[in-house]
């Protein structure tokens, strides 16, 4: 069901859960979802699910845009209670509906029995359980939990449904099982809850896209990536890949608070980011908080190699690169400008020429006018200089009867003159 009404939308919201897409009718993005969303409400009412799936014009109604914080198109969000949580995933049918069912439910998800508990661990390559009664831990774990299930999953059990190979120092406990094992929270060596679970939610490997690294910046870690081609099954390819895998693996007690490893297929989100062209395969190091980056100064033959590479940026050796001046804001601002004009005459040199042609050629006509115009100006008002000279020539001709009369008034102020000539010297006799 969509909202029609915006009555009904003010008056059932808090008494219901709405997952709404605020749009624009002008944005191209918005339009783009619009099919993916009506799928979304389709399934999510044949499933029968409690929430509510709608859409509102947020240029329409910009009061209630403003309400929840609508600052871009199209948001996202799930309305639960006086929450409103964004939806910061890929646009898929798949990942709204998951994300919508997460948040919906409960907060804290009971595991009663061991059977259960190893279904969902099959179905989640990462899992947060806390494990205890009552205590300020588990006040903590809920209160990390309303903050973050827009991103995964928590859930609670008792000691007796974990695993025969989990060994627990103590209760209550929080715990995360991942790539294979798992690792319990320390207060003393991990610091905050909500930071620890933020930097655990992800896999101590991952095949990294533009969308993972956007979600990667949240944990403030720096992200080792090796840039390959995945199709090329060639030692160099596999073997950068095997070496970061291996890092990611048997170093993760040295590494893993400050560094992400991954890989990532092809060159060319890399390109944008590092405004360069980068000779693949090659291994990279992103700093997202700042957009700095490493390269590495010599070729890396080794996981010993991979491992002192680390160790140089840790310690500040290693020569640091990009980053978010105003020289590198700078040369983003033309990077992308070029960017976008050389991917316009690739995809349609038509619609390239029509697009940038057409107003250089105006401003070139407007030029060619103003400068015609000037020239032209300059030509006018002298030839009418010229006219208005050769009128005073004409006027100061005038008749041969003006003519004798100026030439009388000119004897008569010579005559003037010697007559006062004349007084001045008899004065000076006398």
């Amino acid at each position: 069901a969509f909202i029609f009404s915006l009555s009904r939308f003010k008056e059932n919201r808090k008494d219901d859960i709405w997952l709404v897409d605020f749009y624009a009718p002008w944005c191209g993005h918005c339009k783009k979802l619009e099919p993916v969303w009506n799928e979304v409400g389709i399934e999510m009412r044949n499933m029968g699910s409690p929430v509510k799936v709608g859409k509102m014009d947020a240029t329409s109604f910009s009061s209630i845009a403003s309400e929840f914080g609508v600052r871009g198109y199209p948001t996202i969000k799930l309305l639960k209670g006086d929450l409103a949580y964004n939806y910061r995933g890929p646009r898929t049918k798949d990942d709204i509906i998951e994300f919508a069912n997460r948040v919906a439910g409960p907060l804290i998800r009971p595991l009663p029995s061991q059977h259960m508990f190893e279904h969902v661990q099959k179905r989640h390559r990462v899992l947060f359980v806390y494990v205890g009664g009552e205590s300020p831990l588990k006040e903590k774990y809920i209160e990390v939990a309303s903050e973050l299930i827009v991103y995964t999953y928590f859930f609670s059990a008792s000691e007796d449904v974990l695993p025969e190979y989990v060994t627990l120092p103590e209760l209550p406990a929080v715990m995360v099982f991942k790539d294979g094992t798992y690792f319990v929270y320390d207060e003393y060596e991990d610091g905050d809850l909500s930071s620890w679970i933020n930097r655990e939610r992800f896999q101590g490997y991952l095949h990294v896209d533009g969308f993972t690294l956007y979600e990667l910046g949240d944990t403030g870690k720096l992200v080792a990536i090796a840039v390959i081609d995945d199709k090329n099954s060639s030692v160099e390819h596999t073997r950068l890949k095997s070496i970061i895998q291996e890092v990611a693996r048997d170093y993760r007690d040295h590494f893993h608070r400050d560094f992400q490893f991954g890989h990532m297929d092809g060159n060319d989100y890399i390109n944008s980011l590092l405004m360069d062209d980068v000779t693949i395969p090659t291994i990279v190091v992103l700093n997202t908080s700042n957009q700095q980056y490493f390269l590495p100064d010599r070729h890396i033959e080794s996981t010993e190699d991979m491992v002192q590479f680390i160790n140089n940026i840790l310690d500040g050796t290693a020569e640091a690169q990009g980053g978010d001046g105003l020289l590198q804001r700078i040369k983003r601002i033309i990077y992308d400008a070029k960017s976008t004009i050389m991917s316009v005459f690739k995809s349609s040199p038509l619609l390239g020429c029509f697009l940038f042609g057409l107003p250089l050629g105006v401003i070139s006509i407007m030029c060619y006018g103003i400068c015609t115009a000037d020239t032209e100006g300059e030509v006018f008002e002298h030839e009418g200089a010229k006219k208005e000279c050769g009128d005073r020539e004409l006027t100061d001709e005038g008749s041969e009867e003006e003519q004798e009369e100026e030439k009388n008034g000119k004897y008569t102020e010579i005559s003037d003159g010697e007559l006062k000539q004349k007084d001045i010297m008899e004065k000076k006799k006398d």
